[in-house]
């Protein structure tokens, strides 16, 4: 496993600028944001010499750029909006070969048409699955044809709000280009924290060998919120990790949702469990 950040942790005028203090920090790799590079999120277009000045701009200071950020909110309530999201991330997936990475990071939303992460009460019903599914189809289909693979992530406010649900939208996919992205801190529901052994143990039985990308964050409560910085809140990350190499992901651990005054201190916090004497066992 490697150490890697999202760029977007380092708001610079420049893209070099940005690699700059990614290089600084000392990572390894990126999920690379458009927005370190002035553009939109999700742009209408990226033109071939700007995904080739990103590309090169990393490989100069040695950095792998691991996958780059394409999400939307694929379970909106609204079609017009999905189409939408579904072309952006087509010049997504296009600049995929000269960004020189092959995975792209989605989200698979919500019914909350403010917010691709927020809960909503309609996020439980079959139409937002049917509508949900359907993109996710469609967005795989285009990935397949570019040999780019598409990782979706389990998230308790989501539509796929449990490994289970990830596993039974896997399934019903079934396509090699899409795969997992785990990110421990997100798996807890309400009242499921004394049960943390059991939820990632079930997870990661569900998940373990479908994973390309995990992240690396924290979190102060079970529920809908309370993300905190890598190290910083209750997720036991003994065993996060211990579950990442008994599943033999070889793949990026990604930080994010941190402030950059913090970067540091949670490189090396996870540089130590990485390392030969961080190992454990259970």
């Amino acid at each position: 496993m490697q150490v890697g950040i999202f760029t977007k942790i380092f708001p610079r005028p420049s893209l070099e600028l940005v690699f700059d203090a990614v290089q600084a920090a000392g990572v390894q790799c990126v999920q690379f944001n458009m927005e370190s590079v002035g553009q939109p999120a999700m742009p209408d277009e990226i033109p071939p010499q700007l995904a080739g000045r990103i590309r090169d701009g990393a490989a100069v200071r040695g950095l792998t750029i691991s996958s780059v950020q394409g999400t939307f909110n694929m379970g909106h309530p609204d079609a017009a909006h999905r189409r939408d999201g579904v072309k952006r991330l087509r010049a997504m997936v296009d600049a995929c070969e000269t960004l020189g990475t092959s995975v792209v990071a989605i989200c698979i939303g919500t019914r909350d048409p403010d917010n691709m992460w927020g809960h909503h009460a309609e996020n439980g019903s079959a139409e937002a699955w049917h509508d949900m599914s359907l993109c996710v189809s469609e967005a795989v289909r285009m990935a397949e044809g570019a040999n780019v693979v598409l990782a979706l992530e389990p998230e308790v406010s989501n539509i796929v709000d449990s490994p289970q649900k990830a596993r039974r939208l896997l399934d019903e996919i079934g396509s090699p280009n899409l795969k997992i992205t785990m990110d421990a801190a997100n798996l807890f529901h309400a009242g499921d924290l004394p049960r943390m052994a059991e939820v990632m143990d079930n997870a990661f039985a569900l998940l373990g060998r479908d994973l390309i990308l995990a992240h690396a964050k924290d979190l102060s409560h079970d529920g809908d919120a309370g993300h905190e910085p890598a190290g910083k809140g209750l997720l036991d990350y003994d065993r996060y990790i211990a579950l990442l190499r008994r599943y033999e992901f070889s793949g990026p651990l990604l930080l994010h949702g941190l402030p950059e005054a913090q970067v540091d201190e949670c490189v090396s916090f996870l540089r130590g469990k990485l390392s030969p004497a961080g190992k454990t066992a259970f």
